[in-house]
């Protein structure tokens, strides 16, 4: 009898032993939470740096632009002045300053005075473009018209009413230009000097 009454007591879980398994599941729970929570900080805060990161590097870009192209409106606005110091020289016929001194003085005046017109836009960054005889290119110029000129290969300048101006890699200006047509297209004698099988049928 007294086994039968001492046995159930063996068996019975200690009520300290069932409360400590109980902390040790809340724990483990508290710490999932904890890392889960550690995680998507860390998460935050690599993004925030990468914000900061890209942040900069678009303000140093902006500020690197800002000094580069910082006389565009300035130079745009001055480059009628070019302009009408080259016309100044090209109105005089050929000829007529040889024959007066005074106006050959004058001409010399104006070309001088242009050359160190451009002189001081290039050392501010700011090129001209003058294309005559190079191939039309529509990023850097505007073609006001097109001429029959069989002699030419198509596509080519001929004749430049205005120069254009590019400050660094930007397009101030482009240059207003008289392209050929009718000729062939630049290229064309290149690639047929070059192509084996143009030179086999030519044979």
């Amino acid at each position: 009898m007294a086994d039968e009454n001492t046995k159930p007591e063996q068996d019975a879980v200690p009520a300290g032993d069932a409360g400590a398994k109980a902390g040790d599941g809340e724990s483990a729970g508290t710490v999932a939470v904890l890392e889960g929570r550690i995680a998507d900080l860390t998460d935050r805060l690599l993004r925030a740096h990468a914000e900061m990161d890209n942040l900069r590097k678009r303000t140093e870009r902006d500020k690197e632009d800002t000094a580069k192209y910082a006389i565009s409106k300035f130079a745009r606005e001055v480059l009628a002045v070019g302009d009408n110091l080259q016309r100044a020289t090209a109105a005089v016929p050929p000829g007529a300053a040889d024959a007066d001194p005074a106006l050959k003085a004058l001409v010399d005046g104006v070309s001088m005075t242009e050359r160190e017109f451009v002189n001081v836009l290039e050392r501010n960054g700011v090129k001209r473009i003058d294309p005559e005889g190079q191939p039309f290119n529509p990023h850097q110029h505007q073609a006001m018209i097109e001429v029959e000129q069989p002699e030419v290969a198509a596509g080519t300048v001929v004749q430049v009413y205005a120069p254009g101006y590019i400050l660094e890699d930007r397009v101030l200006r482009p240059a207003m230009v008289v392209v050929a047509k009718g000729g062939e297209r630049r290229g064309a004698e290149n690639k047929g000097a070059t192509d084996p099988k143009a030179s086999d049928d030519a044979a």
